[in-house]
């Protein structure tokens, strides 16, 4: 007995010896045929039941005890935060929910204890226990568990059924948090029977966290890549997508705040909101809530304020996003050639100021929004600036602030030198009416400031500018403060011919406009907002109900009686006239399953309003691709034919942009490219600014942003008259025509850091712009490449002969130049290049400029590239195009560098500089001498860092470096008497 030690001990209860050995132990949940569930009162007893593996109706009578509306005292509350009910909502998550979550959707029959029991019912007991903070906490962290077991272990020792159940949870995820209610009910649910004010806010901060933060969408978004797109059910598909997603927020806090909430209630929303926006999509977000607040007749105007402008901090992107969105909704399309009042300027400046009024650090938001240099609604119309300038209007000092402040910026030299032309006319359009403005209700207050030296030296500093427009700018604001103040005899008049244009009299019009902040109701939507489904008829009155459909006028036509003639078939010579039908000729035959066949096709759109509904309707093949194939047709014909087009662009190009593969439709890139470059070579002067803004401001994926890009470069080129062909099968790359002595010139080889070509992001596909960007490429190293092989070789007859022949051979096929009018270089330099580098200054300024990503720039240069040599050398514009592009080049040559694509980007943009103002480099020489021997030093910096052996884009970089480096190097030589003073202060 000694060699045994006992290692642990344990007492059991004595058993009465008369009771058998094996008895049959029946579950506390289980009910037997016939008989009622037990009803639970305690948790205890409720999670013994749980963990016992209940039957379905035992689970039923759970659910409902746990669900009870007015429970007894001492009852089971899962709302309330303890590790009874935590243990409860573990179990239910765990064990329940992965068994019988379908069986719940399904529904089942109470054996023998009545009738069936209905489905939603169930499944509603289950999810009223789970919503609550610690339920989805709980359904969020198995989840994640999930997640983390597929990604241990090999694929042989992985669990098969994770997949099932992640699509199991992500279903149970999707009707948890279904309705616009949940956040509010939630919040209730899980705060209202808490006493201690500590506990709330802990419960109400982990709640914004678990939904605010982005923990659910991203482990909902792995989740979904894991279980397949074709394997997630369609009510389950939203929680992976970032706008579906924030648009949910965004409904969720506008019915918490239509309540008139407490003030806690208010802070708790307004941090939701402050860490939504943090998720990457707040334009979604803000619009949601505008939509459902502001644009709304149910919507309480004034509870935005409340939410969104609860505290100072954060504000600032809203008041940012409210107005580009009321700028693109109605102001944009409205056409304000007067000075007369617009009722729609006055509606939308009554939306502004209820969205504001009584708030002193809003109304300095909107100072700041017409005088910094990133404000003023870039891109948009100038219906939004009367709009704002109009509520600012109300406060004399105010309204006198912002014309001394615009007035102040104006004249500030280096703004006048680096500041976009774009920012500079929307800036000078606020000082105009600000200076109307100011002129009826403070008028000593102008007659002051135009006397005093920062109006004098505004003027002359823009009279002394270098580029055509800011002088032109200058001239018009000159005239214009000085008609307000002065008699005609002392009035100011430069007498010049720009003045007399019908541009110019619109500038100086803009000081006489007054436009009252009047009430906003005739804007105001009773339906859904326009992001979910606009109404697509314009002008007319909306039924109500189900509209009803007229019946088709019945057609009787006369049947002809058939003619019956005999034929004698005996010669059977006559058939070998007739030519069978090829098998397979029919395509709507070609199917061996004749019940496959699809007999009542669809029929193409003819109407703009029919091509936007084909194209909503994301979840029909048939229309997807037959909207794809008839947009690119329909929009050019239907570009003259009234209002159709024009009314429905911004909305078009909407959906096409967002559009989606998710067919797998053959052709989809390009057949959605043509539909975009149709709006935009129909509609240029309004379309190709709203895909500039699209391309930095829109919630869109590289590859959406990238088809934007490459709509404005080809839509570009077609308006300028160059044919597309030209270009689709490019001349290769002239990296090996460069004679190889030529590094010797400027590097020694011996002294090469190794280039590193690896970019933390894939670079694009390939697109159309590629073949483009080659040829012009060749265009500008093929006379480089053949003069450096005559400098190297034979004597001077041979090379003589040697350039005659080929001068001879490359005639022939030499593409002949495009000869656009003035007018169409002057649309692609307002339209299309103006807008990019406007928005691309303004996008620095952000924290993460998605157009910083290596690929995207390199593209983004490449279209600015493509875009001036559409424009060609006989613009007039050039010289002001050339300073734009040069001074954005030389801004974001730190962000090129490391990466072989965007610095190739950045080579080409500046090769076509070269090239387009190679006839006039003497004025290049003069009006940008210190740009041209900054470039050459950093380029020179450039050829030198890089290898250009490997024979593929290292090498391209390094001769489009060699090449830029003789141009500028030939300019340099031949007028550095003009740049002699640049060099010798250049270090």
């Amino acid at each position: 007995m000694d060699l045994l030690t006992p290692v642990n001990t344990t007492y059991l209860r004595s058993k009465n010896d008369a009771e058998p050995l094996l008895t049959e132990v029946k579950p506390t949940g289980r009910a037997e045929h016939g008989t009622s569930p037990p009803k639970m009162s305690s948790a205890d007893e409720a999670l013994e039941v749980l963990k016992s593996q209940p039957d379905y109706d035992a689970l039923v009578a759970v659910l409902r005890c746990l669900t009870l509306d007015a429970p007894a005292p001492g009852a089971i509350q899962l709302q309330v935060p303890s590790p009874k009910s935590a243990a409860i909502v573990h179990v239910l998550v765990t064990e329940i929910a992965p068994n019988y979550w379908t069986l719940l959707q399904e529904g089942s029959t109470n054996a023998g204890a009545g009738p069936a029991s209905s489905r939603p019912d169930d499944v509603e007991l289950l999810l009223r226990c789970l919503r609550s903070v610690a339920g989805l906490n709980a359904v969020i962290a198995h989840v994640a568990a999930l997640l983390r077991e597929s990604k241990v272990g090999s694929r042989e020792s992985k669990r098969p059924d994770i997949k099932l159940n992640l699509g199991v949870f992500l279903d149970l995820l999707a009707a948890l948090l279904k309705g616009d209610d949940f956040i509010w009910n939630i919040w209730t649910s899980s705060t209202a029977r808490l006493a201690d004010a500590t506990l709330k806010r802990v419960q109400s901060q982990h709640m914004a966290s678990l939904i605010g933060n982005g923990r659910i969408l991203s482990t909902a978004a792995e989740a979904s890549s894991l279980v397949g797109k074709e394997e997630l059910s369609t009510e389950a598909r939203w929680l992976s997508d970032g706008v579906e997603f924030s648009r949910w927020i965004g409904r969720n806090v506008a019915y918490w705040v239509k309540l008139q909430p407490a003030e806690d209630e208010l802070s708790f929303c307004f941090d939701m909101l402050q860490r939504a926006i943090r998720l990457g999509y707040p334009e979604s977000l803000v619009k949601t809530l505008i939509d459902e607040l502001l644009l709304s007749k149910g919507g309480r105007q004034y509870t935005f304020s409340k939410v969104c402008f609860h505290q100072s901090q954060g504000s600032k992107k809203i008041i940012q996003i409210l107005l580009g969105y009321l700028s693109q909704r109605f102001l944009n399309n409205l056409s304000l050639d007067d000075a007369r009042s617009n009722a729609t300027v006055s509606a939308v400046a009554g939306i502004i100021d209820t969205a504001v009024t009584g708030d002193e650090p809003w109304r300095t938001h909107l100072v700041n929004w017409c005088t910094t240099s990133s404000g003023a609604g870039l891109g948009d119309g100038v219906g939004i600036r009367r709009a704002v300038v109009a509520v600012l209007a109300k406060d004399k000092e105010t309204i006198a602030a912002v014309l001394e402040k615009s007035l102040a910026q104006f004249g500030d030299q280096l703004y006048i030198k680096y500041a976009a032309m774009l920012q500079q006319e929307a800036h000078a359009q606020v000082l105009l009416l600000a200076a109307g403005y100011v002129a009826r209700l403070l008028p000593i207050k102008l007659a002051l400031l135009l006397r005093s030296g920062r109006y004098l030296t505004a003027i002359s500093n823009r009279i002394a500018a270098t580029q055509a427009r800011a002088r032109f700018l200058g001239m018009a604001v000159g005239e214009s403060l000085s008609a307000l103040v002065d008699n005609k005899p002392k009035k100011l008049d430069f007498h010049m011919e720009e003045m007399e244009t019908d541009e110019a009299q619109w500038f100086k019009g803009l000081s006489s406009v007054s436009d009252p902040v009047g009430p906003f109701d005739p804007i105001l939507s009773t339906n859904k907002p326009a992001s979910q489904a606009p109404s697509l008829t314009s002008g007319t009155a909306k039924s109500k109900g189900k509209p009803k459909v007229k019946p088709r006028p019945t057609v009787t036509t006369a049947i002809p009686k058939a003619i019956i003639e005999e034929i004698d078939s005996s010669d059977d010579d006559d058939d070998d006239d007739l030519v069978p039908y090829a098998k397979g000729s029919d395509p709507e035959d070609s199917d061996d399953d004749a019940t496959l066949v699809q007999r009542n096709k669809l029929k193409a759109p003819v109407y703009i309003r029919d091509l936007i509904t084909f194209l909503r309707d994301s979840e029909n093949y048939d229309k997807q691709k037959l909207a794809l194939q008839t947009a690119p047709v329909l929009i050019r014909r239907k570009a003259n034919y009234g209002t159709e087009v024009s009314s429905h662009a911004n909305e078009l190009a909407g959906l096409l942009v967002g559009m989606q593969d998710k067919f797998d439709i053959e052709g989809f890139s390009e057949k959605r490219q043509q539909g975009m470059m149709a709006l935009v070579v129909t509609q240029p002067k309004s379309m190709a600014p709203w895909f500039a803004r699209t391309f930095f401001e829109g919630d869109y994926s590289l590859s959406q942003r990238t088809s934007v890009l490459v709509t404005l470069g080809l839509s570009a080129r077609e308006l300028a008259g160059h044919d597309a062909s030209e270009h689709r099968s490019a001349a290769s790359f002239p990296s090996k025509r460069l004679p190889q002595k030529i590094e010797q010139l400027y590097v020694d080889s011996s002294q090469q850091p190794e280039q590193s070509s690896s970019s933390q992001l894939k670079a694009l596909p390939a697109n159309a712009l590629d073949g483009i960007t080659q040829s012009l490429t060749s265009s500008f190293l093929g006379p480089l490449a053949a003069q450096a092989a005559d400098a190297t070789s034979g004597p001077d007859v041979l090379k003589l002969q040697t350039f005659t022949a080929r001068y001879k051979s490359r005639t022939g096929v030499r593409p002949r130049v495009h000869a656009i009018p003035n007018t169409t270089a002057a649309l692609l330099a307002t339209s299309f290049f103006s807008p990019l580098t406007a928005h691309f200054q303004l996008a620095l300024r952000s924290s993460k400029p998605v157009v910083l990503n290596p690929a995207l720039l390199s593209l983004y240069l490449q279209t600015l590239g493509i875009i001036v040599n559409a424009a060609g050398p006989s613009t007039l514009s050039l010289p002001q195009l050339t300073s734009e592009l040069w001074d954005l080049l030389l801004r974001v040559r730190v962000h090129v560098l490391g990466d072989l694509g965007a610095m190739k980007g950045w080579l080409v943009a500046m090769a076509v500089l070269l090239e387009v103002n190679g006839g006039d480099m003497r004025r290049l020489c003069v009006d940008q001498s210190r740009e041209v021997v900054e470039t050459r030093e950093w380029v020179s910096g450039v050829f030198e860092r890089t290898r250009g052996d490997d024979g593929g884009e290292e090498n391209e970089v390094k001769m489009l470096a060699a090449g830029v480096l003789i141009k500028l190097g030939e300019a340099i030589e031949k007028y550095q008497a003009l740049l002699m003073g640049d060099m010798i202060g250049f270090s």
